[in-house]
């Protein structure tokens, strides 16, 4: 669906009269298109401790324009050199409170020195890791740093947080193909923890390319933007919807070469059934069916109560177990939950739904320990305001709302969520393990 308010804040007239009014004046993000071929398309600034030597090491694979501070063949002067696409800072070996200056003094001059949709990543130590207290306070201060900038950068800016592990520096090209390109682009304000990983993508033109993925509740909307986006990546897609959606679903199958499965995944049978449909196994689950029955708690029947809890996490936990039990579930698979930014922070007449999301993300913190042996890693993505069927019902002055109350100050896409689905399925992304990674625009609403 349209926004006619970004249609018009990005007018000649509507530019001047939003800024003369102090309104918001969100920019169209700047997504990834087919045939692109690298991540960053302008100038990648590297900056900080030995971590962004890591990343020299292998940004020309991102770039051709790469800078640094420090480095007298290639330093990067504010107001004189190109605008910047990418930036990557090492605050991993900021290890006392007098050295946070440095996030001042790395970042204050580059604010006004960002190219339109730049991307900017900084890299630190997980604060639970560290044994000396004054560190782990300087590390965790980057959580509080981050944030707060993402919020203060301006022309569809966005920001991330990598928490480092030792081991995990060899994971660092596949993160920061994601979070400095525009796959990222709805992404900010997050924290995320790498870990040590055996596996690795092999060809990043087909990152997914010989795995075998499931999607649920895959006919339509973000479902199908998921299968897409997985086909592209070289997966081979299997996908899953109610038989009331049979027709939907086989014309996507024939479109993307994939095939389609239709089944009622409450059924009683339900797991046995999808366990027939996998003779080969599985290397990719994505957990994307779910529904909606909104009331307020008091007015809230139990057929609506029962139905989305049903649907939306019992369904789950029953398939991925039984994929598990029957060895369908390959080692070294990525499970992906879709929850929600109503998971979080709840919302007014949903307390069903914010149940079932929130129930998603505690499946993913707790399985992903006892999965962890078998190599197989399960997250969960949260969606904020996407502008899908379902939010184009939505009245007015809430939808109006619900794109404006994020940092980027409008509704992601279904693309936004399928890129975030799609990276965390790469082999090299059992990195990221029991996490939630929000697709959302940095929302203000929610952690």
């Amino acid at each position: 669906m349209s926004d006619r308010y970004i249609d018009f804040a990005n007018s000649s007239l509507g530019h001047r009269l939003v800024a003369a009014l102090g309104l918001p004046s969100p920019v169209r993000l700047e997504r990834w298109q087919a045939g692109r071929l690298r991540p960053v398309e302008g100038a990648l600034l590297l900056g900080g401790g030995a971590l962004a030597g890591k990343v020299q090491a292998f940004a020309h694979k991102l770039t051709d324009a790469i800078y640094t501070y420090g480095d007298e063949t290639s330093t990067w002067i504010p107001g004189h050199g190109p605008k910047l696409k990418a930036v990557v800072f090492d605050a991993s070996e900021l290890q006392h409170t007098d050295q946070l200056k440095q996030l001042r003094e790395f970042f204050q001059p580059l604010l006004k020195n960002l190219d339109n949709s730049a991307h900017l990543v900084i890299l630190g130590r997980a604060p639970e890791s560290l044994d000396d207290p004054f560190a782990a306070s300087a590390q965790r201060a980057l959580d509080g740093f981050g944030r707060s900038l993402a919020k203060e950068l301006r022309n569809g800016g966005v920001l991330q947080l990598l928490y480092v592990g030792d081991g995990a520096e060899d994971q660092l090209e596949g993160a920061l193909r994601f979070f400095l390109s525009p796959k990222s682009a709805y992404i900010s304000g997050q924290v995320i923890r790498l870990q040590a990983c055996a596996t690795q993508v092999e060809d990043w033109t087909r990152p997914l390319a010989g795995r075998k993925a499931l999607v649920t509740g895959a006919a339509r909307g973000i479902g199908a933007a998921i299968a897409e986006t997985l086909a592209r990546d070289g997966a081979d897609v299997i996908l899953l919807d109610v038989p009331q959606a049979k027709g939907d679903l086989d014309a996507l199958a024939a479109r993307l070469g994939a095939r389609s499965v239709a089944l009622d995944i409450c059924a009683a049978d339900a797991a046995q059934q999808l366990i027939d449909h996998l003779p080969d196994g599985l290397d990719i689950l994505v957990h994307n069916a779910g529904i909606t029955r909104d009331k307020t708690l008091a007015n809230m029947t139990p057929e609506y109560w029962d139905a989305v809890l049903a649907v939306n996490l019992n369904a789950p936990q029953v398939l991925t177990q039984a994929l598990i039990d029957s060895g369908t579930l390959h080692d070294n698979a990525r499970v992906v939950l879709l929850a929600s930014i109503s998971g979080i922070a709840g919302n007014r007449g949903q307390t069903n739904y914010a149940a079932s999301k929130a129930g998603l993300i505690g499946l993913a913190q707790a399985w992903a320990p006892l999965l962890k042996d078998r190599g197989i890693s399960i997250n969960a993505v949260a969606p904020g305001f996407i502008e899908t069927q379902m939010t184009a019902h939505i009245p007015f002055a809430l939808r109006e709302a619900g794109r404006r109350m994020s940092s980027l100050g409008q509704g992601g896409l279904p693309q936004d969520v399928a890129e975030a689905v799609a990276w965390l399925g790469q082999p090299g992304s059992g990195a990221v393990n029991g996490q939630t990674l929000r697709v959302c625009g940095q929302s203000l609403l929610g952690a």
